[in-house]
């Protein structure tokens, strides 16, 4: 019998990182993308500065977190955006058979509507932007993803955004799955200009942790011109 074990990816360091309470905490903390310092980070797994700083150097050793220096102060944030897609996956599988019955909880509520992942907006409103590219046949597949059509650049006109050019090295579009809606949002440089565009408009505005909210403006601006979540 042939063995190929030893050719198979090597999750169990990775899973034994993400397993402890304490250090899961503090990369869904991370999720949002912004950079948060050893102190916040503390604070929201709920454990001592001392312990606190044990967790983050196993996560930096693992390759999870990088930490960057800004004055006399060091701060923490995902080591990639694949280590967000991870974890997002990780919470569809660990939450399959609960799922229905723990969004029902407020604060879970209001994380399903809109959040950000990563940069990117997420949740029931990230469903519906791709939807809306979708239905009016404004992205292209391609092998990494997606690009815009004539179609999808009408649309960023309508919403006054100009998409920058593909940046070397990073992924311009495609589709993530959605932890909250199980259905893909999107993902990539487009994705986090669109967000960023939503929050400069004043449609949108960031919210505690990883919540984003919809702003009155974004209510009679935004959402008439997003396909409906069904």
């Amino acid at each position: 019998m042939t063995r190929t074990a030893a050719h198979e990816p090597r999750i169990a360091r990775v899973a034994a990182m993400v397993a402890d309470p304490a250090r899961s905490l503090m990369l869904a903390y991370l999720l949002s993308g912004e950079l948060a310092s050893a102190g916040e980070l503390a604070a929201a797994a709920s454990v001592t500065a001392a312990t606190a700083s044990g967790h983050l150097s196993k996560l930096l050793d693992a390759g999870l977190l990088v930490c960057e220096a800004r004055g006399r102060h060091r701060y923490y944030k995902l080591a990639h955006q694949d280590v967000a897609h991870a974890l997002e996956a990780l919470a569809v599988v660990a939450e399959r058979s609960s799922h229905d019955r723990l969004w029902e909880y407020p604060a879970r509520k209001r994380l399903r509507y809109a959040r950000c992942c990563y940069g990117h907006l997420a949740g029931e409103l990230g469903v519906r932007v791709l939807a809306t590219l979708q239905a009016r046949e404004g992205l292209k597949a391609t092998q990494d993803g997606y690009e815009l059509t004539p179609s999808g650049l009408a649309w960023m006109a309508e919403l006054e955004l100009s998409p920058k050019a593909p940046a070397s090295g990073r992924r311009f579009a495609y589709p993530c799955l959605d932890w909250s809606e199980r259905r893909d949002h999107l993902a990539g440089q487009l994705a986090d200009e669109l967000l960023q565009h939503f929050i400069d408009k004043g449609w949108m505005r960031r919210g505690d942790g990883r919540a984003l909210d919809l702003t009155p403006l974004g209510v009679q601006s935004l959402l008439p011109m997003l396909r409906g979540a069904g």
